[in-house]
Formats: structure tokens, C-alpha cells, sequence
């Protein structure tokens, strides 16, 4: 088992971040996010469970696609799962706001 080199999601979030800077990639990410909203959304109001089924699938096959295909790099979810997904959520809702850019902008001045 490998110890964490990050003792705090605070800690996470910069090495989040600069997995993130090709913004191909946090568009995939953003897509998949939204398609799991959409669908555990239809899942509530139809009361049809099955609909959430394919959220994990979705969710993570947008994003490791553009780890793998676009960033080149491997997805944080493999080392860190737990804050990787926590780190989805955050990006997903600064994407909203319209303030992501800024954070890999600002992260990447960051020594």
C-alpha cells in the first residue's frame, strides 16, 4: 500500500489542478459531470433507478478519456480516488461559475 504524499485535500487540489490544464480535458470532465446530474436527476423524477445505473460509467468515461487521449497523463482517480472524485465536484462547479481558467492559470504561476 502506498502512503499519500498529500496530507489534505487542500494539499490535492494544485496536483489536481495541473492534471487538469489542458482545457479539452476539463471540458470532458465537465460533460460527463453534467450527463451524471442529468441522469440521477431523471432517475429521481421517474423514480427508475436503472437510470442512474450508467453514471459511474459515464462520469469516468469522459474523464479518463481525456486523460488518456487528450492530457496524456493518468487519472488521479487511480491513486487518490476518494479526493479525485471530491476534486470532479469542485472543478465541475468552478466550470459553472466560469472561474476554472482562472485556477489553472493561477496554479500553473505557482512554483
Amino acid at each position: 500500500m502506498s502512503v499519500s504524499r498529500y496530507g489534505s485535500f487542500q494539499e490535492f487540489w494544485p496536483f489536481y489542478v495541473r492534471e487538469h490544464s489542458d482545457p479539452r480535458n476539463r471540458r470532458l470532465h465537465g460533460v460527463g459531470s453534467a450527463l451524471v446530474l442529468v441522469l440521477l436527476v431523471a432517475a429521481l423524477a421517474t423514480g427508475d433507478w436503472r437510470l442512474a445505473a450508467p453514471t459511474p460509467v459515464v462520469g469516468y468515461g469522459c474523464a479518463w478519456f481525456g486523460h488518456f487521449f487528450l492530457q496524456k497523463n493518468r487519472p488521479a482517480t487511480f491513486q487518490y480516488p476518494l479526493w479525485s472524485f471530491v476534486g470532479d465536484w469542485k472543478m465541475f462547479g468552478l466550470m459553472v461559475v466560469g472561474k476554472m481558467d482562472a485556477v489553472v492559470d493561477q496554479t500553473q504561476r505557482k512554483p
